[in-house]
């Protein structure tokens, strides 16, 4: 058994996970402070992965990064830079396919704290950052961790998307869930089984890290 694609699997779900903390976290806490025509729209716009199939997605993605075409030729000609067909691109896809999974949990989290807490800690003269770093995020500890499982999770069985924008390279963007579609297209179901079985086992220890998270943030008075 290659252990390739399970690795690559593994890359793609830590780089995605650790991107969308950075990014998604201050998105999420802009996004849950008033409410706009223009926030409503963006909110639609980053929850349109869960609804829209994912080879759509990856298909605009594909033409939106082409290197003949769009934002890929301009990527390529003045950067020398392809997306398509890259692990980098595997992230971008990633990161924009599970944004809803990070931004979600932790903009209601965030919505739900009282607003007793951030007016105290501008009293005392911190920033907003100071205070979303220091006071904020520190309450919604359970609803991050269960944001971050469930981004990690659902990068690990991503298809459509990945394969639409990546393709099938083996040890660049062969991840696992591609390997189980080739094998079983081989007719491999051994082969098959054996990438499926890993991939069931990370995501049911997953799965139920999320339940037990959830479990302590219903226990949580500020959860």
């Amino acid at each position: 058994m290659d252990l390739t694609p399970i690795w690559l699997t593994l890359k793609l779900a830590g780089i995605t996970t650790l991107l969308l903390l950075v990014v998604g976290l201050p998105f999420a806490w802009w996004l849950s402070r008033g409410r706009s025509f223009f926030k409503i729209i963006i909110e639609a716009i980053i929850t349109m992965p869960l609804v829209l199939p994912p080879s759509v997605l990856g298909f605009y993605l594909l033409l939106a990064f082409s290197p003949q075409h769009g934002v890929g030729k301009w990527l390529q000609e003045v950067f020398n830079v392809q997306f398509v067909f890259s692990f980098q691109g595997l992230v971008l896809a990633s990161v924009i396919y599970s944004v809803p999974f990070m931004v979600g949990p932790v903009k209601s989290a965030l919505q739900q704290l009282p607003p007793a807490l951030a007016e105290a800690s501008y009293t005392l003269g911190k920033t907003e950052w100071q205070t979303f770093r220091y006071v904020l995020l520190p309450n919604i500890k359970p609803s991050l961790l269960t944001a971050t499982v469930l981004t990690f999770a659902h990068t690990l069985g991503e298809f459509g998307v990945v394969l639409m924008i990546g393709g099938n390279i083996p040890g660049i963007t062969r991840v696992a869930s591609i390997a189980v579609y080739d094998s079983v297209e081989r007719q491999d179901y051994v082969m098959a089984n054996n990438y499926s079985l890993v991939l069931f086992s990370i995501t049911f220890v997953l799965v139920i890290a999320v339940f037990v998270i959830n479990k302590y943030q219903a226990k949580s008075p500020l959860g």
